[in-house]
C-alpha cells in the first residue's frame, strides 16, 4: 500500500500535469456564471460550443490520415478498435455501436471498449483509468492484430490505460490513432497519427463531457462515416446500406430508394421485397432492371459501390 508520502509526490505530479492542460484551465469568459440567469448560463454555454465545430476542422488533414488507415484495415478485413475511460470511452461505444445499423457492418467491424468493462457505461469504475495492465487485457481480449486500428480516447491526454493501449497496438503494428483535446500530450506523442482538437477551457472548468467530449464525438463521427463512405457505404449522399432491423428504418430504406430512383412509394416497396430488403439492390433494381443474384454479382465485382454497379450496368446495355 503506498505511503502517505507516495500519495503526496503522485498527486503533486498530477497537479502539475493539470496545470499545463488547456481544458483544465479557468475560462475567462465565465468567471461570473454562478451569478447569471438561466437563459445567460445557457447563452455563455453556446457560445463556447461555437468553437467546438472551428477547432475540429483544424484537424482535417490528421483526421484523413486515420480514414485512410482506416479504410486499408476495412479492406483487408480489419477493424476499427476505439478505447478510452470516462466520457472518452463511452463516446467510442456510442460511435460504434451505431455502426451496424446505419450501415450493415458487423458489431465486430468497429468495436468500442471502456475502462473497467461494460458497467462503466453507467457508473464510474474507480482506478480503471489507471491501469496500464488493464487496456492490454482489454485489446488480449478482442484479439487485436496488425490488420486492426486502434483509436485511442483522452480528452487529457495523459489517461495511462489509453497510453498503455497505444503503445501495445503499435507493438503489434497496428496503426495507433490518438483523439485528444490538449496539445503536445502524452497520448498524441504515443500516436502513429495524433489528432487533437485544441477547444480550450470549458464553460465550468474541468467539465471535459462538454466542449472537450463535443469536438471528440465530432471527430468519431468523421472518422467512421467517411471510412465507410470510402468503403462503398453510400450512395450519392444516401446511406444505402442502412439495416432496416426496425419499422422506422423500414421506412427509412423505403424512403431512400424512392430518393435514389424518383419511384413512387409501391415500386421502392417492390424492390426491397425481391432484393431481400436490401436497399442497395433495391435501387440497382429500379434503375437497371437486375434481379437479386445479378444485381449482388455486379455489386460484388464493384466492390459494393452502387454508383460503380450502375454505371457498369447502363453501359452494358
Amino acid at each position: 500500500m503506498a505511503s502517505t508520502q507516495d500519495k503526496l509526490k503522485n498527486e503533486s505530479v498530477l497537479l502539475q500535469q493539470l496545470d499545463q492542460m488547456v481544458s483544465e484551465g479557468r475560462n475567462p469568459e465565465t468567471y461570473d456564471i454562478d451569478l447569471l440567469s438561466t437563459e445567460e448560463i445557457l447563452d455563455k454555454i453556446n457560445q463556447e460550443d461555437q468553437k467546438v465545430a472551428l477547432a475540429v476542422r483544424q484537424t482535417i488533414p490528421l483526421v484523413a490520415q486515420a480514414v485512410d488507415k482506416i479504410v486499408e484495415s476495412f479492406a483487408k478485413g480489419g477493424r476499427l478498435i476505439y478505447i478510452g475511460a470516462g466520457t472518452s470511452g463511452r463516446l467510442g461505444v456510442l460511435d460504434a455501436v451505431e455502426c451496424p445499423p446505419t450501415f450493415s457492418v458487423s458489431d465486430q467491424q468497429v468495436i468500442g471498449i471502456i475502462a473497467g468493462g461494460e458497467g462503466a457505461m453507467y457508473k464510474a469504475v474507480e482506478g480503471a483509468e489507471d491501469d496500464p495492465e488493464l487496456a492490454i487485457r482489454d485489446l488480449q481480449k478482442v484479439g487485436l492484430s496488425g490488420d486492426d486500428v486502434l483509436v485511442g480516447i483522452a480528452a487529457s491526454g495523459r489517461t495511462p490505460y489509453v497510453i498503455s493501449a497505444l503503445q501495445y497496438a503499435k507493438q503489434l503494428g497496428a496503426p495507433a490513432i490518438s483523439v485528444t483535446c490538449n496539445p503536445n500530450s502524452a497520448v498524441t506523442l504515443e500516436a502513429d497519427i495524433g489528432i487533437c482538437a485544441t477547444v480550450g477551457p470549458e464553460a465550468l472548468t474541468g467539465s471535459t463531457r462538454m466542449k472537450s467530449g463535443s469536438a471528440q464525438k465530432m471527430v468519431l463521427n468523421m472518422l467512421t462515416t467517411t471510412a465507410m463512405i470510402r468503403s462503398g457505404k453510400s450512395y450519392e449522399n444516401l446511406m444505402v446500406d442502412v439495416n432496416a432491423s426496425n419499422q422506422k428504418l423500414y421506412a427509412r430504406a423505403i424512403r431512400i430508394v424512392m430518393q435514389a430512383t424518383d419511384c413512387d412509394h409501391e415500386t421502392a416497396r417492390d424492390a426491397l421485397a425481391k432484393t431481400g430488403f436490401k436497399a442497395k439492390l433495391a435501387i440497382l433494381h429500379v434503375l437497371t432492371g437486375l434481379e437479386r443474384e445479378e444485381g449482388q454479382a455486379l455489386l460484388d465485382k464493384q466492390q459494393g459501390f452502387l454508383r460503380k454497379a450502375v454505371e457498369s450496368a447502363r453501359g452494358q446495355n
